[in-house]
């Protein structure tokens, strides 16, 4: 059963190897809209956490923000990318960027420059750890021009915490959330990992309300999976922890979309849930495939039809961009067949799902009926869209239909 994981971009492996030097300039023509920048910094490692952090106490933004900037114009310089005079959205993830402080963010709009920042349409998301959230960074970040937050929640219950290694109590989803409103931020998403061992005993129904009871617009949820270098895949490769099995892990799924929808939010894609309205518009550009830059370590960018994945280490990002190289780690070309199936996944991820004209096979045709006989699908008039089952599966009805329209040419 596929995991059902955090972080976007996740659609394209990064594979070739580019030397940090030369990379393959947008070929789609056009401003990039949509930037993504990762703030490395965590104050502990979580006992799951495969990401690109860099543990320490504390974090230097005028560091941070003097490498983004450099890697900007060394981008820029060499035509790899021309940034919109007015970005779309604007997403800060990590890592933990709260751990940078109150003025971060102001510091981060000036090394873009600061009227790429000022549309009154401007989505501009940045994540914060509850327990570094304090009043002070709520405040001087809305002043910036953040008017959207994403809070690391990941549970409520303060065993589960401790074990997740997470640095709030159970009482701080609550007290970050009412930091985040009286600063003025009333766009808020909350983070929480299901699929937990079941020695833990997590009481997941009562997360789902505590949750719900935040009356927060936005909730993501994202299945636990063990990455191998982890100490969670280290405990569970060695027999010493033992994963939710698929039953168990599908049970959350269907428990998590049952009640959420009842309380009003729409499962608009196979992690999220959002209020009518506030569904994340940043995360909408990542599945519609439109371009968007990655700056900072470990960070992707899409420039149809490429692929570029930066360094991941930290330092060596850094050293990278100060001797003004590129820090490509890698690019990937996906040719004809790989645009395929990651359009299909693209599409079948969110609840739009995909024009029937995409279905051009009659073997196509027929194995999607076979799904919506199975309940996989709901098979509009002119849509074919998953149901929350099969989001459960998605990974192989996604390779299914691709084999179903191998040899149709382009339009498939």
């Amino acid at each position: 059963m596929p995991k059902l994981r955090r972080r976007l971009p996740a659609s394209g492996s990064v594979t070739a190897a580019a030397g940090g030097r030369e990379a393959a300039a947008p070929s789609s023509g056009g401003a990039v809209a949509h930037v993504y920048v990762h703030a490395p910094f965590c104050a502990r490692r979580c006992f799951y956490c495969d990401f690109a952090v860099s543990v320490r106490r504390s974090a230097d933004p005028e560091e941070w923000v003097d490498a983004v900037r450099l890697e900007l114009r060394l981008l820029e310089g060499t035509g790899v990318v021309e940034l919109a005079s007015a970005l779309k959205t604007f997403y800060v993830g990590g890592g933990t960027p709260s751990l940078l402080g109150p003025g971060a963010m102001s510091l981060l709009a000036r090394a873009l420059g600061g009227d790429r920042l000022r549309s009154p349409g401007l989505e501009w998301t940045a994540e914060a750890n509850p327990e570094s959230l304090t009043p002070e960074i709520a405040t001087a970040w809305r002043q910036a021009g953040v008017n959207r937050l994403s809070l690391g929640v990941q549970s409520f219950q303060e065993s589960v915490l401790t074990w997740m290694g997470r640095l709030h109590g159970a009482e701080g989803a609550r007290d970050s959330v009412a930091r985040a409103r009286d600063a003025g931020i009333e766009n808020l998403s909350v983070d929480l990992i299901f699929g937990l061992p079941d020695t833990l005993r997590r009481d997941w129904v009562s997360e789902l309300e505590a949750a719900s009871s935040l009356e927060v617009p936005h909730i993501s949820l994202y299945g636990l999976t063990a990455e191998r270098g982890t100490p969670l895949g280290r405990g569970v490769a060695n027999g010493t922890i033992r994963m939710a099995d698929d039953e168990s892990y599908r049970g959350e799924y269907l428990e998590a979309h049952r009640r959420l929808t009842a309380a009003g939010y729409r499962h608009y894609e196979i992690s999220n849930f959002a209020r009518p309205g506030f569904e994340s518009r940043h995360n909408q550009a990542y599945w519609s495939g439109v371009p968007y830059l990655g700056l900072g370590n470990s960070a992707h960018s899409f420039f149809p039809p490429v692929r570029r994945g930066n360094l991941r280490d930290w330092s060596a990002y850094l050293e990278a961009v100060s001797s003004g190289q590129l820090p490509l780690e890698g690019e990937d070309h996906p040719g004809e067949a790989g645009a395929r199936i990651e359009r299909l996944w693209l599409a079948l991820r969110t609840d739009a799902g995909m024009g029937r004209e995409a279905l051009h096979t009659s073997a196509a045709r027929k194995l999607v009926r076979s799904w919506d006989e199975r309940g996989l699908v709901h098979r509009d008039p002119d849509r074919v869209r998953m149901t929350v089952e099969g989001w459960l599966v998605l990974d192989s009805l996604v390779l299914e239909l691709d084999r179903s329209l191998e040899g149709a040419g382009p339009g498939g």
